[in-house]
């Protein structure tokens, strides 16, 4: 085992001095396209370096149109079609920087799986990670267990797929806004919390475990999600939309000794990220890919082998790609309709919120929160709790019990006048509710 580890190291340091000899080139290209910016990587390779640029990206809110990825060998090249939001080009090339930091001898490496219900100190916040059987009411008792404890909600973001919920949590204590680092406190919040998750039907929320270190929170949820298995699970939102499910097939080119993964589904923000992510973390090396999505839909091919330098060998493991592709383009997929609560922040706000929608028949599909300076800009996407479309009745309720001073509805089936009177109930929050595509 000492061997072992010897060997390992000497691997590590081997691959730091590659890179710090040849370190990443990056450019930025306005030129060569008249729609978009061309972005290219030229670095010496490491596992993870697709995943690394993309994650970047990623993070830079950038659309990517187009990829072209060749990292066969000890060199890999990358090039990308990107725009902003909006669809126009970039102005400015701090992504050069960014993607250079990140590819330099001094990034961190992504972390490995981890189990189910964590809490760990970091330097801002404490962070808490939760997966469990998904239920109507769930994210409102989640945030009323940390309410009563005294726990402020900096940030965080929900993902529900297939029955299962999986969310990292940011908290702070409300009495000194530091994180969280008392044992006892700690472990009377994951009691809690466990609490919250168990289930009858489920035995897999009583699973809990600390967390050591920290990740990207999007990889991460990817990372609970599949530790879950809520691939491997019947989908229960196939059969109400089968126009939007992802078509991939799986197959081996027997020539060239790669598999072939080929992808066609509707194109949407972050969709390179979340297929890369996933074979990264099954333990597959991505030699060469070509992604196009300039349109509504978005097509990616991958030749790739597993880290053991073989192709695909059963129709077992074939199968479970699949399985596993499908589930991380539906996990970020959005169900239902999207309500943003912006106001100033204050403890206890997500509670109350989230109160008023299962009060209200509401279930959350999905979250994102977050706080910039004092505020809170918090989005929910929210669906009936039995099943049925969303009543603008529904959305009237929810709007008088708040209290809102302004509730703008995009999609005309659920376009009301706003309220006259606050109602009995006040966040003191305006909210956008947007239909989603």
């Amino acid at each position: 085992m000492d061997h072992l580890y010897s060997y390992v190291t000497m691997d590590d340091e081997f691959e730091k001095l590659v890179i710090r000899m040849n370190p990443p080139r990056v450019s930025v290209d306005n030129k060569s396209s008249r729609t978009a910016t061309l972005i290219k990587v030229d670095s010496a390779n490491k596992r993870g370096s697709l995943l690394e640029v993309v994650q970047v990206l990623n993070d830079m809110d950038l659309i990517i149109r187009r990829a072209y990825i060749s990292s066969d060998g000890e060199w890999f090249m990358d090039v990308f079609h990107v725009t902003d939001q909006h669809g126009n080009k970039l102005s400015e090339d701090g992504v050069a920087e960014r993607i250079q930091q990140s590819l330099g001898p001094r990034a961190r490496s992504f972390r490995s799986l981890r189990r189910s219900v964590g809490v760990q100190a970091a330097p801002e916040h404490t962070t808490i990670e939760l997966t469990g059987r998904d239920r109507p009411g769930l994210l409102s008792e989640v945030f009323a267990v940390l309410t009563d404890l005294k726990c402020n909600v900096v940030a965080a973001e929900v993902w529900t797929h297939n029955s299962r919920m999986a969310s990292v949590v940011y908290i702070t204590s409300e009495a000194t806004g530091l994180p969280i680092d008392d044992p006892d406190t700690l472990a009377k919040i994951k009691k809690l919390l466990l609490y919250v998750l168990k289930s009858n039907r489920d035995k897999q929320a009583a699973n809990t475990a600390v967390s050591v270190g920290s990740t990207h929170k999007e990889r991460r949820l990817h990372q609970m999600m599949y530790a879950d298995r809520d691939y491997d699970m019947n989908d229960t939102e196939s059969g109400s939309n089968d126009r939007c499910k992802p078509l991939v097939t799986v197959d081996n080119c027997s020539d060239k000794g790669y598999t072939v993964v080929n992808l066609r589904c509707p194109d949407r923000p972050k969709l390179l990220f979340d297929t890369v992510c996933t074979l990264t973390d099954m333990q597959y090396v991505v030699y060469h890919a070509t992604v196009i999505a300039e349109g509504p839909e978005a097509n990616q091919e991958y030749y790739m082998r597993h880290m053991d330098g073989n192709p695909i060998s059963s129709e077992a493991e074939r199968q479970r790609v699949i399985n596993c592709l499908e589930a991380a383009i539906k996990r970020r997929t959005s169900e239902g309709i999207s309500l943003e609560l912006c106001c100033e922040d204050r403890v206890g706000l997500l509670s109350d919120a989230t109160r008023i929608f299962r009060e209200n028949g509401l279930s959350v599909t999905r979250a994102e929160v977050t706080t910039r300076g004092s505020q809170a800009v918090n989005v929910f996407y929210v669906i009936d709790s039995s099943g049925n479309p969303v009543k603008s009745e529904t959305i009237e309720a929810v709007r008088k019990e708040i209290g809102l001073t302004i509730l703008r509805v995009k999609d005309e089936a659920y376009s009301k006048s706003p309220p006259q009177e606050s109602g009995k109930f006040s966040l003191g929050m305006e909210i956008e509710v947007v239909a989603s595509n």
